[in-house]
């Protein structure tokens, strides 16, 4: 089973389209869980609950995860509490380019 880290960095891998940086680094992404039998459960959020594009998001996670062999099923749970706050969640890099000071 492919460790934490190395789910997260396939997850990295997805952009939220409107404004094309990773959902990993817009700090979208709560939680990861994977069991041994291969089943992985996302635990995310979007930028609004109004997200057009959230299902286009949680497809492509699912996919991306997918590639990995040993996983079997992916579970991608959007939730809304806590509310994202780009102030506190998003990576530094995310901040400044998005001009969150």
């Amino acid at each position: 089973m492919p460790s934490r880290d190395e789910l997260m960095t396939r997850l990295a891998e997805v952009r939220d389209p409107e404004i094309n940086m990773s959902i990993v680094e817009l700090g979208l992404v709560y939680d990861i869980q994977a069991e041994e039998n291969g089943d992985v459960l996302v635990t995310m959020t979007l930028t609004s609950p109004g997200c057009p594009l959230g299902p286009v998001i949680r497809g492509e996670a699912y996919a991306k995860l997918k590639e990995f062999p040993q996983v079997k099923d992916v579970d991608v749970q959007i939730v809304w509490n806590p509310p994202w706050d780009p102030r506190t969640m998003a990576s530094e890099d995310v901040r400044m380019a998005l001009g969150i000071w």
